[in-house]
Formats: C-alpha cells, structure tokens, sequence
C-alpha cells in the first residue's frame, strides 16, 4: 500500500530540498536533503546502518516543519533490539532493581546451587560477562542499585551472592532496603539508563517474567528518571558493607 505523504515544508525558500514530509497514516516523518559524504564525518556517526543513508538537514528546518505533537503511545522494544543496546551503549549503563527475585534468574544453574547451599561457580565468558567487562575495562561505568526486602527473599540473597560476580566484571553494585527506598520515593519500577539519555522501562508478569521494555528518550522524562539514579545512588549501601551489616543483623 502506498504512503500517504503530507509535504510539511522545506527551509530553502525556493521549494527544492531540504524538505520534511509527514506520513499521514503511520506518524512517520520522512526528511530528503543533501547527503553527507565526508569520511571524518561519517566515522563519527553512531548507530547506523549499512542501509541507511545519511543526510545534512538544517536546524531550523526541523523546529519548523517536524511534527509538535508526541505519539503517546508507549513504544516497546523487541528483545533483540533491548540486547542490542548492551552492546551499542558508550559511556554509561545503570540498573534499578526493585524486584523480590527474576524468573531468568531462578533458570540459572547457579541459582540451583545457591539453593543447595553450595557456592555458585559463575560463568566468566558468559556472553553478559564478555561484553560487560569489555565496557567496564575500555572505561564504560556500569551500575546497578538493588531493592532489598526485610528480611530479604530468596531470590534478593541470591542477588547479594551474585553481586560478587557483577563486582568481578567491573560493575558497581549497591543495596537499599525498600523502606529506604520509599522514604526517599523511589518508584516501583525496573528500568534501565543508557549513557544518561535513553531509558528502558522494563515490564513484568506477576511471576517475574521480563514481558517488555518500553523505550523512553523524552529529555523531561529521561531527567526525571536520571534524578532518581542520582538520589538512589547517594543513599545506597556497597554491597559487600551491606551484606556484612544484614549477617551482623541476623546472628
């Protein structure tokens, strides 16, 4: 079926490119205008495809013409392309874990032998643990701050076990039990900040199955949630503190 295309306007003033067009049906917006062949430039260009075309596009005519209005509805990542961005994020990767335990968790052999009391023997060239410790050895922060019930739950011990094993890929690991999480609002929410800009709200079923990831990029909603990484962060414990503190509390 053919595009139903609106020409929105072109900021040349003599009705040639660089124009923006709008798709009617799908919201999509359509851009044409002169392409950027520069070799220096294009090195620099992150995230694209082999079959995408770059282009030069000025600023003016994008504040003019492009769409005002936000499509409200949530969009949902597909979970190749969530995985995707593990390995795609430059600087920055941050996790808040509000959660009793994680049903990928409770599929790991792992978790079986922590069960049995046994220590678990973690997977070092794990795919996660290739490309975390790539990151976090080329200089990338990698972090997390995990939600801790009193008295904690099975699945929150197996996360302070494997917190050893975050530790060990270079990851900063931190605890707060959920009463000090409420005091300081934080949100019963899951999600994921990549590189201070993108956010991934992770979506769960009430047995713990990870059943999306919407994609946030609103500079107002990613601050928010960027505030709340910065108020989570200075009242959690380091983990191996924290851990020590809860064995001296259950003796």
């Amino acid at each position: 079926m053919a595009r139903r295309l609106r020409f929105n306007g072109t900021g040349s003033g003599g009705g040639s490119c660089p124009a923006i067009h709008e798709d009617l049906d799908t919201g999509e917006v359509i851009v044409h205008g002169p392409r950027l062949t520069d070799p220096a430039a294009l090195a620099q260009l992150q995230h694209i495809d082999e079959d995408e075309i770059p282009i030069v596009m000025p600023r003016n005519t994008l504040i003019d013409f492009g769409p005002k209005d936000r499509d409200t509805e949530p969009r949902i990542l597909d979970p190749e392309t969530f995985a995707g961005m593990f390995q795609n994020f430059q600087h920055s990767a941050w996790h808040l874990e509000m959660r009793g335990g994680y049903a990928v968790d409770r599929a790991e052999n792992t978790y079986a032998q922590f069960v049995r009391g046994e220590t678990p023997t973690w997977d070092m060239h794990s795919l996660w643990a290739r490309t975390i410790t790539a990151k976090t050895r080329d200089g990338a922060a990698v972090g997390r701050v995990r939600i801790v019930d009193n008295p904690p739950t099975e699945g929150q011990r197996y996360l302070l076990a494997h917190a050893e094993h975050n530790d060990a890929l270079g990851e900063d690991v931190r605890n707060m039990w959920r009463e000090d999480a409420e005091r300081v609002n934080l949100p019963n929410e899951d999600f994921w900040i990549f590189d201070s800009h993108i956010v991934v709200l992770c979506v769960f079923d009430d047995d713990d199955n990870l059943t999306g990831a919407e994609l946030i990029t609103e500079p107002a909603r990613v601050n928010q949630y960027n505030r709340l990484r910065d108020v989570a962060q200075h009242y959690a414990t380091p983990f191996r503190k924290f851990v020590a503190e809860l064995a001296a509390k259950e003796e």
